[in-house]
């Protein structure tokens, strides 16, 4: 794909130092750089990129295969080849589609199976006298039903649901101060059942409901697949909803690690949320690339990060109940494409994935949209706005919160001269070399690039159209970069490395072998450790 990226950087050569606003001299640039489904848009034309920009980007999704790898993986083919297996997240959500094989097998009905388990047990609780819901996991089992409920919060009609991801011990004792041992439910998200961290807090977990008159055999559940240690950890059978080893992690949520969202928000609720995410599969496998939201949510990404060389990007959710959607991604795609190898164990030929982080507005803009506005680094934004919001009584907060996303993505664009401030600090009374001085710190250099999404209202469905367009992103990214965006073998070596140093941390082991920046730093440690 040489031919593919140098075409591109000869279009950032070309284009270098034009002006985004000057694009706009074309009265329908607006529609013509933006797709739509449904009642969702995706506009992109706050960009530098144009007819030829976009025809040289959409080279490389052809020159990649994605729509022949797309088809592989809806099909079940083993596309995560370096652990053999298959990635079919999208038949957790397949609710209306056929069938769907591995290796000969229909997978369809043991899904729906699991889904109909999930609906009942869901209901069960909700029916009972159960008040609050601890989840207990980590990664992709931690921040996707996280991010979720908190989300949906409007939707919410069943138990108060709580989260615990960290080993540190005051994630687990701040959680569960307050909530009564004897109408909480504890929900265990561990695959294997073997998560050290997950394992920990799940075992203190335990000993907190029984030692405050709980019942553990009646009031934990298990989101995993072994069921020789579900059992011997003391959950029966019943309790327990496996998923197969074709589903990621962080890309687990439409299935057994929702339950927490089915149990929030009702089943007929997440069933929205999985026909949400099917609806923009159809979207992704019918749709023309230039009208392709993950497709073209993908273009805009590797163009400022793999051609431009922008090295972060900020996702903006102007949706306070969207505030830890920025952390979601950022595991979604920096684990994903966060790698240095291709699929042939070749380096990779362009840098890989971006740094991506946020916050929700308007908080950010009175934290880090400094540096995004006159910082010297340019910084790609992905702002998201709902039409309307949920709280009919309030609109005129809705109005202003609309005006802020607007205003911020106009002002990165359009920025302000050094002429412009100078009439500015004109007109506040400043002359002279005091003039000048303050009018260069007011100067806004603006041809700062964004993109917007917009929703009429974040509703279960929307919610799932949010994260598949995010999912099927990353994984156009990922075949354009030729890496295998469904393994995760970067967070091994910290992992077994902290198992071989608990020994030495706890004292029952020297550190011998060790670095000398790690040996003194155990020796401070367990030094201040009463």
């Amino acid at each position: 794909m040489t031919a593919q990226w140098d075409a591109l950087r000869a279009r950032l050569e070309e284009t270098e130092g034009r002006s985004i606003l000057s694009l706009f001299e074309t009265p329908d640039r607006a529609a013509q750089f933006s797709a739509q489904t449904g009642d969702m848009l995706f506009d992109y034309s706050k960009t530098n990129i144009d007819d030829a920009t976009r025809a040289a980007l959409i080279g490389l999704v052809e020159a990649a295969g994605v729509a022949e790898k797309r088809e592989a993986m809806f099909s079940g083919a083993p596309i995560n080849d370096t652990e053999g297996r298959a990635v079919l997240h999208t038949a957790l959500r397949n609710l209306d589609g056929g069938p769907v094989l591995v290796d000969g097998f229909d997978v369809m009905p043991d899904v729906l199976a699991t889904l109909d388990r999930m609906r009942i047990y869901a209901n069960h609780v909700r029916d009972s006298e159960i008040t609050d819901v601890v989840n207990i996991g980590i990664g992709g089992s931690d921040l996707g039903p996280a991010m979720a409920v908190e989300a949906l919060s409007p939707y919410h009609d069943g138990p108060r649901c709580h989260f615990v991801s960290n080993v540190d011990g005051a994630h687990i004792a701040d959680t569960l101060r307050g909530l009564d041992a004897r109408t909480t439910l504890v929900i265990v998200a561990s695959k294997t059942f073997t998560t050290i961290e997950t394992m920990t807090n799940a075992r203190t977990a335990k000993a907190w409901m029984q030692d405050q008159g709980g019942n553990p055999s009646a009031q934990f559940a298990a989101l995993s697949t072994s069921e020789e240690k579900t059992r011997d950890f003391g959950i029966p059978a019943e309790r327990v909803f496996g998923f197969e080893d074709w589903v990621g992690g962080r890309y687990s949520v439409w299935g057994p690690i929702g339950l927490s969202l089915m149990i929030a928000i009702g089943p007929k609720g997440f069933d929205a949320f999985l026909r949400g995410g099917q609806d923009m599969d159809r979207h992704f496998r019918a749709a023309a690339w230039a009208e392709n939201l993950p497709v073209m949510l993908a273009l805009v990404g590797l163009w400022h990060a793999q051609v431009c060389g922008h090295a972060s990007r900020a996702v903006l959710p102007y949706d306070q109940r969207l505030a830890k959607l920025p952390d979601y991604l950022q595991q979604l795609e920096m684990e994903s494409n966060g790698k240095g190898v291709q699929m042939d164990g070749k380096p990779v030929a362009v840098p890989s994935g971006p740094v991506v982080w946020g916050a929700a507005g308007t908080n950010g803009q009175h934290a880090f949209y400094q540096l995004i506005h006159q910082g010297t680094r340019v910084v790609p934004c992905e702002f998201m706005i709902a039409a309307e919001g949920h709280e009919a009584d309030l609109v005129h907060h809705h109005q202003l919160l609309i005006a802020n996303c607007l205003a911020q993505s106009e002002a990165l664009m359009r920025g302000r001269s050094l002429n412009e401030a100078r009439e500015k600090m004109r007109a506040a009374g400043f002359t002279g070399e005091e003039l000048e001085r303050q009018a260069h710190h007011r100067v806004f250099t603006g041809n700062r690039p964004s993109t917007t999404l917009v929703y009429p209202q974040l509703d279960p469905f929307t919610l799932g159209q949010i994260v598949a367009l995010y999912e099927h992103r990353v994984f156009v990214e990922g075949v354009v970069l030729g890496i295998n965006s469904y393994d995760q073998w970067g967070v091994e070596l910290g992992k077994e490395l902290a198992t071989s140093l608990q020994p030495v941390v706890e004292g029952s082991a020297d550190p011998q072998g060790k670095d000398g920046s790690t040996a003194q730093l155990v020796t401070f440690i367990r030094r201040h450790q009463s």
